[in-house]
């Protein structure tokens, strides 16, 4: 089924063909048309999940291929220019079966078959002034407050309008408001939800009005400044402040970022109560191709931290595969090791490993309670091809294992985890 993802488009995209139709007409299409790129990414991952403990599913296993279609303008001339994006996106099954679904990577229907095939296609109108872009229609936001990862076939999606601006020095402003959301495993735009796992939060709970406003303020050439404020309508509302900031020591360079996250319910509380601070900091020192980092995070209040359904937490949990460990009270600490071999003179060969433990976790009674741990290993391998016809081709492995003393049977986990992913991107134009 293709869809188009959203209803803020067509308005969007019709006030702009109508002002650019004011500008001649050789002036507003030199920018349009001869600044368009235009791009085809071929995505194959096979996701495997072996679960060691007692529970009812043993294993998650399954493989597809997806293809993902981009398109995006340039601005027409003048003083307010117009722009319009394209995506287009097809995920076919190459191997699943109904005992080893629940990989995200595809749909699944009632009778627990995944989809054999399913697709989308997303439009965005862009308008600019001066150092300000008006985006409507299909969002990727990447931002604290709303981070959609791209670890599936297709990143998740977002409808409805945001607003970027840097007219400021040092400054980029950033204001949105979504009313859909469109899940990495889906064809179909939906209310938007909180992530609701160990049952911290209804997950039947959604919501039409997910805004934001905060930026970030470049202090120095080495120092970021971050702030947001978030409101999931009638569920949470939630502050972020943060900095990043990078000094270089000795024969290599220190970064370090700092994360403060302060969430409340809001209105009709319909997920329940939300009272949740978490604080994240995180050291990395980068020196002749490695990065070793130390990373702690603590949770305070009494409910675990909400995010989006589907999105991950900004935080020491970003992009791990098989927990958040932002659970109520927990505390986790991260290690982590990047190895660039370009060091070694094997451009495009890179790896990563981490260790990231959790403890004091207070779930409820039923799924164990208090003083809960939790800990997941990773470790990845990637390679990106440097020359030749294949120039360009990303091969990542990834194994992770992970596993919690959580009691209730649902709930507790020991697993091992593979994926391997091939990226392929044409440029088109």
């Amino acid at each position: 089924m293709l869809l188009m993802t959203n209803r803020f488009f067509t308005p969007a995209l019709l006030a702009c063909t109508l002002a650019a139709g004011t500008l001649p007409i050789g002036v507003q299409a030199a920018g349009f048309i001869e600044d368009s790129k235009a791009s085809l990414m071929l995505r194959n991952q096979y996701y495997n999940r072996d679960y060691k403990d007692d529970g009812s599913k043993s294993q998650i296993r399954e493989w597809a291929q997806g293809f993902i279609a981009q398109y995006a303008s340039g601005y027409t001339q003048g003083t307010l220019g117009f722009g319009l994006d394209a995506q287009a996106f097809l995920g076919i099954k190459l191997d699943s079966s109904p005992d080893r679904t629940g990989s995200n990577l595809l749909p699944v229907h009632d009778d627990g078959r995944a989809a054999d095939d399913f697709s989308e296609l997303g439009l965005t109108g862009r308008m600019r002034l001066s150092k300000t872009e008006l985006l409507l229609g299909t969002q990727y936001p990447q931002l604290p407050i709303a981070l959609t990862p791209s670890t599936r076939l297709y990143p998740e999606t977002f409808r409805g309008a945001s607003l970027r601006s840097q007219d400021i020095d040092n400054l980029n402003l950033q204001v949105g408001r979504f009313d859909r959301v469109n899940l990495r495993d889906s064809s179909n735009n939906e209310t938007i939800g909180v992530a609701a796992p160990n049952a911290r939060f209804d997950r039947n709970a959604r919501s039409n009005d997910f805004s934001y406003i905060g930026g970030y303020y470049q202090w120095s050439p080495t120092l970021q400044l971050r702030y947001f404020h978030a409101r999931l309508e009638d569920i949470y509302r939630q502050d972020y402040a943060g900095f990043s900031h990078r000094l270089p020591l000795g024969p290599g360079a220190l970064r370090s970022q700092l994360r403060y996250f302060d969430s409340r319910e809001d209105g009709e509380a319909r997920a329940g109560q939300v009272d949740n601070r978490n604080t994240t900091f995180n050291l990395t020192y980068d020196i002749a191709g490695h990065s070793i980092g130390a990373g702690f995070q603590h949770m305070s209040g009494d409910t675990a931290m909400p995010y989006i359904m589907g999105a991950d937490p900004d935080g020491l949990s970003e992009f791990l595969y098989s927990s958040d460990f932002v659970n109520p009270r927990e505390t986790a600490w991260q290690i982590r090791h990047d190895y660039d071999f370009a060091a070694l003179g094997i451009p495009g060969l890179s790896s990563w490993a981490r260790w990231v433990h959790g403890y004091d976790i207070e779930l409820p009674d039923r799924l164990g309670g208090k003083d809960r741990t939790e800990t997941e290993k990773q470790i990845q391998l990637a390679y990106v091809i440097q020359s030749g016809p294949a120039r360009g081709l990303a091969l990542r492995v990834r194994h992770s294992w992970y596993t919690n003393d959580f009691s209730n049977t649902a709930n507790f986990r020991d697993d091992r985890e593979l994926r391997i992913l091939i990226d392929y991107k044409l440029d088109l134009l």
